[in-house]
């Protein structure tokens, strides 16, 4: 059973959060059917005329008991992921996430994005498993499916405490996050990079402002993604950029551009994905094309189709994240030479695991300062 948080009254909710048009601060339009449900709800042809109704962000409680999530996917370059919350308040229309909310009885459209689980006993659930006798440390991801920085992260701070976890116990960890929130963080992300244990990937889709705002209307602008990359490249956190995803017929221009942008902020390492359209996320996105870009529509179809076998998605193993045939190498030889360019490597550093304590032989109460200056400088 799902209970609406107390603690997160209208009042308290992030600037701009709460009773919100969807159309102005919303990726998707709508509630496509649930896949998993026999019925749906469909407007009456009056309310519809009118537009979507407002939209404010409501938080759940998710008593999950366990905070870990193994990865079985040979798309993905990491075993584990930690995931403080389920659905993104960022809004992403094009988010290959938004399907995993229909397991939870709600949408991948408008639930998505203002319908969040929190997991509230995160960082317990998490220091639990790191004292397990058989946890064998490995590097986390945080998160693979959904943003750790969202705006509830503001004020809830669920992923500093599972950061906080991960520091007393020198454990290694990789953060994928399109939020300049980060950078609250950075004492503790530098106090585990002087053990060779964080790195921190941020995503950058366009540098086009209108674009960015309707695709993705409640990340960060572009300009502050590279601003978080320069503030953790000063702090010695290794720092890369992932241009994702890229759009066929609608960003695969600005490949170069990007890359260059984040070599100049300090990026060391870069990757990119093409678009993915899962499930419900096909319909919401070509909703948001016809929209937003109707004029390129065609066009986007055409090469999404080019990459994919003559369909607007494959879901295959191995070719899924970049597609195949000759746009998809014209792609992957645009990024490459982009790369080279800006000076930037091709893979992330590896993690360090063995300066890793189990949390049973640190507790909070004991445990030393780490790195002082850095930890004093930036709060802990």
């Amino acid at each position: 059973m799902r209970h609406e948080l107390p603690i997160l009254p209208t009042d308290r909710l992030p600037a701009g959060s709460a009773r919100v048009d969807p159309t102005r601060g919303r990726g998707a339009a709508s509630d496509p059917p649930n896949r998993f449900e026999r019925l749906s709800m469909e407007p009456e042809e009056q309310q519809a005329a009118l537009g979507p109704k407002q939209r404010r962000t409501l938080a759940f409680r998710d008593h999950a008991r366990s905070v870990l999530t193994r990865n079985r996917s040979p798309d993905v370059g990491f075993d584990w992921s930690l995931n403080p919350y389920r659905g993104c308040e960022h809004g992403c229309v094009y988010c290959y996430a938004r399907p995993t909310h229909e397991y939870l009885g709600f949408s991948a459209g408008l639930d998505f994005e203002s319908r969040i689980m929190v997991k509230e006993d995160a960082p317990e659930l998490l220091e639990a498993e790191l004292a397990r006798p058989g946890w064998s440390p490995v590097p986390l991801v945080m998160s693979g499916v959904t943003d750790p920085y969202q705006p509830l992260e503001r004020n809830l701070r669920l992923t500093r405490r599972c950061l906080e976890v991960l520091v007393r116990a020198r454990h290694p960890v990789a953060i994928i996050t399109k939020s300049r929130l980060v950078e609250r963080d950075v004492g503790l992300l530098s106090a585990l990079a002087g053990f060779g244990a964080a790195h921190v990937t941020i995503t950058v889709t366009t540098l086009d402002r209108r674009l960015q705002r309707s695709l993705e209307p409640r990340a960060a602008p572009p300009e502050h993604r590279f601003a978080a990359i320069r503030t953790l490249a000063r702090a010695g956190v290794p720092v890369a950029v992932n241009v994702a995803p890229i759009i066929p017929g609608l960003t695969e221009h600005e490949i170069p551009a990007i890359l260059q942008a984040a070599g100049d902020a300090g990026a060391t390492a870069a990757g990119y994905v093409t678009l993915r359209l899962p499930g419900a996320v096909r319909p919401l996105f070509l909703e948001w094309l016809d929209t937003h870009c109707p004029d390129r529509s065609g066009k986007v179809r055409s090469r999404l189709e080019s990459l994919h076998g003559e369909e607007l998605y494959d879901p295959s193993f191995g070719t899924r994240m970049s597609g195949s045939g000759p746009y998809a190498d014209q792609i992957r030889a645009l990024f490459r030479a982009g790369r080279r360019r800006a000076g930037i490597g091709r893979r992330p550093l590896d993690l360090d695991v063995s300066h890793f304590r189990a949390p049973a032989e640190v507790s909070p109460r004991t445990a030393p300062p780490l790195s002082g200056s850095q930890l004093d400088l930036f709060g802990s």
